[in-house]
This record gives C-alpha cells, structure tokens and sequence, in this order.
C-alpha cells in the first residue's frame, strides 16, 4: 500500500475523555508507522501541552499547533518554522472593545509565554500543562509583542455579541471560532490560519499528496482539514457540521474511532 499520512487533532479524538490515548489506538498507529505510514498531530493547544502526547507515539513529523498559526519539527531544528501571530495593534484594539462586554477574562499566548487579564485560578490550571511564562495584567499595557493567539473568555449570553462585534469591524485581519463545551471561549488567530494551512505545508514536505491524506477530528476548529484531506474523518462524537462534510464518520474518541478506521482503511491487523 502506498504511503498515507495520518493527521490527528488530540481533544475529542485522539484523546479519550480522561486525556489519554487508548492501548488500542496506540498499537494500531504504531503498527501503521511500521507499515511506511507517517503520523503527526494537528490542534489547537500550543506545543508545551502536546509535547507529552507526541513523544508518547514516538513521531518524528512536524506538529500544526494553535490551529495552524505555528507550524515547527520537534525533532528537526534545521526544518523551517512557521509562526504567524496577529498584529498586536489589532490585539489591543480587540481587548479594548471587548472589555464594554460581560466577559470573564482574557488570555494572550506568545507561543509558550501567557499572559492573562484577570487572575483565575480556573483558567490557570488549565493552562499549566508545560510549566508556562505567566504574567498577569492588563493585556493593553502588558504585551509587547505580538501573540500567537487571544483568548476571550465570555459569559455565555455575551459569546454571540463579541463574535459579532469581531465579525464587523476585524473580518479582514482575524478568525475567531468558538470552543466546545463546557468553555464559553473565542479563540482568535490571524485571518488565513487554519489546520490545513499547517498540514499543507507538511504534507508537501513529506512529498505525500492530499489524496493520500486521512485526518480525524471532531470540533469546528476540524472543518478546513477533513474538507482538505483525501479522507476526513469525522469522529462518532463529532459536532453536526462536521459529520455532514467528512468522508466517513468513525467510532467516538472513547471507543478507538481511530484505530476502527485505520484497521480498515490501512488494512491493518486488530
């Protein structure tokens, strides 16, 4: 069988609902390693809190982090990197208009740096993994330079209104997605930027083409890369939306959706 090249996103389908990756699952992307196949990982968390996962499967791709707008090789230091932040005069702009809104606090990444608005104990405990930079204050007058991603994190009747302020005034220079439950969170990147911007640029330096291409994913930040690959996949847990422009539908994240997939489409052995 030809080569193919893997793509997972980790939440919601590489990972099960504890945060950790199947026996199953393992063994059968192992096995397709074995086989000549490539895997690599594409999501939204910055690197320092998928480092553990890639090393876990033992890679040695390239990894898409923060949903495209960083793009490096773990294992390759000579591998061009891909960082592409917002403009921080856009960033201030955003925080300033944000802040007439109910909104529960801010967060700026610059890559593996964290800068928070507010103090809050919740959100840093979920940005803890990797033992970040954490500065707190005042985004406006803290950041100097510009960030990987922005953050909102909104009480839930403002989530529509600041999408919608964001719609109208900063279309042409920001995309914004919304997380899956229980966060009522706006993820801001640079306009442009998504999954399949990242996985294009790997999948042309692995010299394996889009046909060629099976990624899994379950969210809304998923879209653009199961629309780009040859076979995308959404998972048995997946939003709606995305079900309705895979390719095939799998097993949840919970039940070795991945591996299901993989055993038949590879033709891998249980």
């Amino acid at each position: 069988m030809k080569q193919h090249l893997i793509v997972l996103d980790l939440d919601g389908t590489l990972l099960t609902d504890e945060k950790v990756i199947s026996a199953k699952t393992k063994n059968i992307l192992q096995q397709a390693k074995n086989e000549g196949h490539e895997v690599m990982i594409a999501t939204g968390r910055p690197y320092r809190s998928s480092e553990m996962y890639y090393k876990e499967l033992g890679l040695t791709t390239p990894i898409v982090n923060f949903n495209g707008a960083f793009v490096h090789h773990p294992r390759n230091s000579s591998w061009k990197t891909l960082h592409t932040p917002i403009d921080l005069k856009v960033v201030k702009q955003v925080v300033e208009a944000v802040e007439s809104y109910s909104i529960k606090n801010m967060l700026a990444e610059v890559l593996d740096d964290v800068y928070l608005h507010y103090h809050d104990e919740k959100i840093l405990s979920a940005f803890s993994l990797g033992n970040p930079q954490v500065t707190t204050g005042d985004l406006k007058s803290l950041l100097k330079t510009d960030p990987t991603s922005l953050l909102i994190h909104a009480e839930e009747d403002s989530v529509d209104l600041v999408r919608q302020h964001l719609r109208d005034v900063h279309a042409e220079v920001i995309d914004h997605r919304r997380w899956g439950a229980p966060w009522d969170v706006i993820e801001i990147v640079k306009h442009g930027l998504n999954k399949a911007v990242g996985l294009s640029h790997v999948s042309e330096y692995l010299n394996i083409p889009q046909e060629r291409i099976i990624a899994f994913g379950d969210e809304d930040n998923d879209l653009e890369m199961i629309e780009y690959a040859g076979v995308g996949v959404a998972m048995g847990n997946a939003i709606s939306p995305l079900k309705n422009i895979a390719n095939e539908v799998t097993l949840s994240n919970n039940e070795d959706g991945i591996a299901e997939l993989l055993i038949e489409r590879l033709n891998l052995t249980k």
